[in-house]
């Protein structure tokens, strides 16, 4: 069980760090990029950017990190006081409700309303401002509880 928590663990900390690598991204350049072109340009680049992504690496390895981290919350749950255990676990926490629950309740339903947006229509520029704003504001948080996830799964790993 040691190698299997330990590899787990190993996983956890590349894809999580990718993860908030991506965020980071999109939080320091991408979306202040967008946002220095005109509203209707920013609406068609980022729902090509929301169209892609799916297609992407990154999918795959989103649902990967996020099962990966639900295994390791489960697994440091059964061994509290296992050395680094407590670490795991607050890791696995902060990734689900910082990443998978922030993407899935906040970011993706911005996503879903800018894709129904025409970007030539009138609503788009009041559309545009609204998105920037709110989807650029949960991505900090997802790139910050990636972050502090990525911390958290070194430090269990090397109490472990």
């Amino acid at each position: 069980m040691e190698f299997v928590i330990n590899a787990l663990t190993w996983f956890a900390i590349v894809s999580v760090g990718t993860m908030a690598g991506v965020y980071f991204a999109f939080s320091a350049f991408v979306m202040k990029s967008l946002e220095a072109i005109d509203a209707s340009t920013g609406v068609i680049v980022m729902q090509s950017i929301n169209r892609v992504i799916l297609r992407s690496a990154f999918l795959p390895l989103f649902f990967a990190s996020s099962a990966v981290s639900v295994v390791l919350v489960v697994l440091a749950a059964m061994e509290l006081s296992a050395p680094g255990a407590q670490a795991l676990l607050l890791a696995g926490i902060v990734y689900l409700v910082g990443m998978l629950l922030v993407t899935v309740a906040r970011n993706v339903p911005l996503n879903n309303a800018l894709e129904a947006t025409a970007a030539s229509g009138p609503e788009a520029s009041a559309m545009w401002r609204h998105y920037l704003s709110r989807w650029t504001a949960w991505n900090h948080v997802r790139t910050v509880s990636c972050s502090i996830a990525l911390c958290l799964f070194i430090v269990a790993l090397a109490a472990r």
